[in-house]
């Protein structure tokens, strides 16, 4: 019994986990030089040890066409958007997927589905 309450108690005193980075909405617009993808992110950035550090353009099969690295946090912007030109997407797809990350707890799990118009 003591070893399931000093269990419980160290449990109860660990470091919490961060919140992940949310795309809070995106869109991807077909041009003459590839596609525009902007991504609106929202994260509890906190400085430059924990923020919002990026994300990704995937293909539905996990290959990546794209990648946009936010450079620094965005304490004060929240939610905030930023774009990614030139993105080469394969004619056939009907959507990609958009994966942010964090410098704190890495890449998101599950990706964002991105329906696009051609």
């Amino acid at each position: 019994m003591h070893r399931s309450i000093l269990a419980a108690l160290l449990l109860a005193t660990g470091p919490a986990l961060a919140e992940a980075p949310v795309v809070v909405a995106a869109e991807a617009l077909p041009g003459g030089s590839g596609w525009t993808v902007s991504v609106t992110l929202r994260h509890p950035d906190t400085g430059w040890d924990h923020y919002a550090s990026g994300w990704e353009v995937l293909a539905p099969d996990g290959a990546r066409l794209g990648y946009r690295e936010l450079a620094h946090p965005h304490v004060d912007e929240q939610p905030f958007t930023r774009n990614l030109s030139g993105v080469e997407i394969p004619d056939g797809l009907d959507h990609v997927l958009i994966r942010p990350r964090c410098t704190l707890d890495g890449w998101v799990a599950a990706p964002t589905r991105v329906d696009l118009v051609r």
